[in-house]
């Protein structure tokens, strides 16, 4: 049985929605920490004059490998593994980087590296693409994100919402400039970054 998640299916169409028109001009997308792998299935069904290159940490592939080998069109790549500290970053150049739910799960340290190693190979004017739950000004958007965040820092206190503040300025720090910030349901946000020369 392939690896489900009802979140995904809810959400993936609202943002494809936006996808359809932040990716018109790309050619390559890579998606980091793609789960179960409904996402990258359905993007690159709505999306075919894109090549989508899922990646996920290596105890995650098993399933997605699975759901990409049952499900996937011919513009979704095989996916590869991708560990954000530790991975070398220069096989994937893209023009589009694209992740969704990770930056609560991961620390703060690993959040640094997703967004540098990604301004180090996306490609100019290339877009940096956030799905999840953001705080701003240090505020949730939401009692259901607040109770969230306290879950997510009792299962691990090195997780939790991240302040849109703080991202951006690591994106900042990488020539990239925060171009459009989508409100979408369940309280969460899809942010785009474009990288500037």
């Amino acid at each position: 049985m392939l690896p489900f998640s009802d979140a995904s299916e809810r959400n993936k169409e609202p943002i494809a929605r936006v996808l359809m028109e932040a990716l018109a001009d790309s050619a390559r997308v890579v998606e980091i920490g793609a789960g179960t792998g409904q996402h990258a299935v359905h993007f690159a069904c709505r999306l075919p004059h894109l090549t989508w290159q899922p990646t996920d940490r290596a105890e995650c592939l098993p399933g997605l490998v699975a759901r990409v080998a049952a499900e996937g069109p011919p513009n979704l790549m095989a996916p590869l593994e991708l560990d954000v500290a530790r991975s070398d970053w220069a096989q994937f150049c893209a023009d589009a980087f694209y992740t969704a739910n990770t930056l609560h799960i991961m620390s703060w340290p690993e959040v640094e590296s997703l967004v540098q190693g990604i301004g180090r190979t996306l490609t100019k004017d290339g877009l940096l693409i956030v799905y999840g739950p953001f705080r701003y000004g240090g505020r949730f958007t939401s009692e259901s994100n607040a109770r969230f965040d306290q879950a997510l820092r009792e299962r691990d206190p090195l997780s939790g919402i991240r302040d849109i503040e703080s991202v951006d300025a690591l994106a900042g720090a990488q020539s990239m400039v925060l171009e459009a910030d989508h409100r979408m349901p369940a309280n969460n946000r899809l942010l785009i970054w474009r990288q500037h020369a």
